[in-house]
């Protein structure tokens, strides 16, 4: 009988601990439905609160992770796990963007986690993405992005590299070298836009495919750029060298150019476009395109004359020969221009330009540019930090398909998913 009295306590014990693991377990599922679990990560700022879903008072909003290189640089993950834990999109948001692809040219050479937080922005598995890594990049960098880009069929790296110098003919060829691979693939792109590693979108992809599809725009090249100034002549009236992977200088005593082919007239204008791909097969293969960019070989900071002088030319598809600095493509503060275009830099300038802090969100998101330029992870990554999670809202708040979870970016600390969701449908509901 006292055996049998052991055995019975014995039994009790067991069971009550059993069903206190049991328990624990589900309470711990219950909670994080997401396969990725939320980790230690950086609080959004007090500046930032403004621009995001209102909570209810005292609840703070957290990215959800901060381990993005981790993440690629773990070789255990399998690539369906990378794309879950650092959230990208994989199912097109709307039949309107389904139906508009568009491809993009990333040249990179640093900072990984902030290219890998500019592709998760603008992807889409519709569109296609050509990433020119710069030859001196280190081969760990390079391994790194090639693991990455592995893991989607509408992402490769360019098939040529070019070693990039700033201001060179070197950061033109990058660029072509990615419309070559782009010109043969079989996604039928529409519009290309080129970027670096330091821009982040402003426009969401279905505002991107609308503003390319508007009256102003739906058959037209957009280079913003003027004819020539006087005070940028130099740049193309006299002979440059290229210092390979280092800058451009002038060529011995400053040897003055021949006239461009054709008695092109040059304009000056921004190196960043939205081109057609019937402009794109116009560069690849017109005698004019080729002459012109022979001629630029010698020139300073060719990208600023090449895309934009070819626009201005009856024979191109999609010119724009009456055009000038039209077409929302950059919201950059300039510090020559404070005071006239903005307020002034809340972060810190690096080469006249500004690296955007937090304060600087508002004039962005209100400057209504395509993409912002330009932003550090090291100094003022409470910037990004905001404005990529009002990009990643305002994407999801305009989705006509169900939200994965995983595609969340940032979480209210005392709820994970009930401020997102409506239970009956599933709709996003965070604006």
């Amino acid at each position: 009988m006292c055996q049998l009295e052991g055995k019975k306590c014995s039994f009790l014990v067991c069971l009550g601990i059993s069903i206190m693991i049991c328990s624990i377990i589900y309470l711990k599922t219950r909670e994080t439905p997401d396969p990725t679990p939320l980790q230690p990560c950086r609080q959004f700022s007090n500046e930032c609160k403004a621009l995001l879903p209102a909570t209810e008072e005292g609840v703070e909003w957290y990215r959800r992770d901060c381990q993005v290189e981790s993440y690629i640089l773990n070789n255990d993950l399998k690539c369906s796990d990378l794309m879950r834990r650092l959230h990208f999109i994989t199912t097109p948001l709307s039949q309107e963007e389904e139906n508009y692809p568009l491809a993009f040219i990333i040249t990179i050479h640093k900072e990984l986690e902030l290219f890998v937080r500019l592709l998760r922005a603008i992807y889409m598995p519709q569109n296609v993405y050509c990433i020119h890594v710069d030859a001196k990049a280190p081969m760990e960098y390079k391994a790194a992005v090639q693991k990455l880009v592995s893991c989607f069929q509408n992402t490769f790296i360019s098939s040529q590299s070019e070693i990039v110098a700033y201001a060179g003919f070197s950061r033109l060829q990058a660029d072509l070298n990615c419309m070559k691979d782009l010109a043969k693939s079989k996604i039928g792109w529409r519009k290309v836009i080129n970027l670096c590693g330091q821009d982040f979108p402003v426009k969401s992809n279905l505002e991107l495919v609308k503003y390319m599809q508007s009256k102003e725009w739906r058959d037209r090249n957009m280079t913003p750029g003027v004819k020539q100034p006087e005070s940028m002549r130099h740049r193309t009236q006299l002979q440059h060298k290229e210092i390979v992977g280092s800058h451009v200088a002038l060529k011995h005593s400053g040897d003055k150019k021949d006239p461009p082919p054709y008695n092109l007239q040059v304009y000056f204008g921004t190196a960043y476009y939205a081109l057609t791909r019937a402009f794109v097969d116009f560069v690849l293969k017109s005698p004019i395109a080729l002459d012109l960019l022979e001629w630029s070989k010698d020139t300073f900071s060719p990208d600023e004359h090449y895309w934009v002088t070819l626009n201005h030319i009856k024979e191109a598809p999609g010119s724009h020969i009456d055009g000038g600095w039209e077409g929302a493509i950059r919201a950059i503060k300039w510090r020559d221009q404070e005071g006239r275009v903005h307020n002034g830099c809340k972060g810190h300038y690096t080469r006249g330009i500004c690296i955007y802090g937090t304060e600087d969100l508002p004039w962005i998101i209100n400057h209504d540019g395509m993409f912002a330029n330009k932003f550090e992870s090291n100094t003022h990554p409470e910037a990004l930090d905001c404005l990529e999670q009002w990009h990643r809202n305002k994407v999801l708040s305009q989705a006509t398909v169900h939200i994965d979870p995983s595609w969340l970016l940032g979480t209210p600390k005392t709820s994970i998913y009930n401020n997102y969701f409506n239970s009956s449908t599933g709709a996003y509901n965070c604006c």
